[in-house]
């Protein structure tokens, strides 16, 4: 017997097309077409964690695949974590805590879905582990080449009072540049990872239209460049902190 939830009480909706990351990915395969099918289907809850999929004879008539396609799709979705087979028992959706949330694809169904409140408090809570402290690394480590480019993205959001666009863009830009300015690959590479759930959050945060909450939020992001700039790990530090909680106060509401 298949088991189906209701959908999340509360879905932000993710605005798409401010960021090329967050622009539609059309389906270049039939696997690609049933993967994202049901990789969708399993994070919006239509398929329950921990309920079991559909037969394989329903799937296969409700997606108009082979069966080849269809189990390769599934071994797709096994490898990112969201289902298990199970001999004579059939194909179960895991508990969300075992999904591989940093895959690329998985995170890029939760825009197409919207997100619940809970994963921007979770993406905020690990961003406030590691993000400040790439701050405080950059303010020590940083060269005058990388100060100039943070400076160019503060200016590139100061501008964008017209263009929600521009600002996502900026400000993922220069989350990045923060990352690569800290001196630790690792840093980066955890920045590189999760680039797609940095531009959600940031689309889904922007305080365009707000002329005020702009220009407040462009203060807030000014005051990380100019601590970098003048070696000031410890402002750095509290002034990423800062960023990353107004942040999620816009997005959600919650306050950290």
């Amino acid at each position: 017997m298949t088991a189906h939830s209701e959908k999340p009480a509360r879905l932000i909706q993710i605005p798409l097309g401010l960021h090329p990351l967050l622009a539609a990915r059309p389906s270049k395969s039939q696997h690609d077409h049933v993967l994202r099918t049901l990789g969708l289907a399993i994070v919006s809850g239509e398929f329950a964690e921990n309920a079991l999929l559909p037969g394989d004879a329903e799937l296969l008539r409700r997606l108009g695949v082979s069966r080849t396609v269809l189990r390769e799709a599934l071994k797709t979705l096994s490898a990112k974590g969201m289902v298990r087979a199970k001999a004579k028992t059939g194909t179960r959706v895991t508990d969300r805590r075992f999904w591989n949330l940093f895959d690329s694809d998985v995170l890029y169904w939760h825009v197409e879905a919207g997100v619940e409140a809970s994963f921007l408090l979770h993406l905020a809570e690990m961003r406030l582990a590691f993000e400040p402290e790439a701050a405080a690394l950059a303010a020590a480590r940083r060269d005058e080449a990388q100060v100039a480019e943070l400076r160019h993205w503060i200016d590139v959001m100061e501008a964008s009072q017209a263009s929600p666009t521009d600002f996502v863009d900026g400000d993922l830009r220069l989350h990045l540049t923060i990352a690569e300015a800290s001196g630790n690959p690792l840093m980066r590479s955890i920045s590189s990872v999760i680039e797609v759930a940095l531009a959600m959050t940031f689309a889904i945060s922007s305080p365009l239209p707000d002329t005020d909450l702009h220009t407040r939020t462009v203060a807030r992001h000014r005051a990380v460049v100019d601590a970098i700039r003048l070696g000031d790990d410890d402002t750095a530090r509290g002034a990423m902190r800062a960023v990353i909680k107004e942040g999620l106060s816009r997005a959600t509401r919650i306050r950290l």
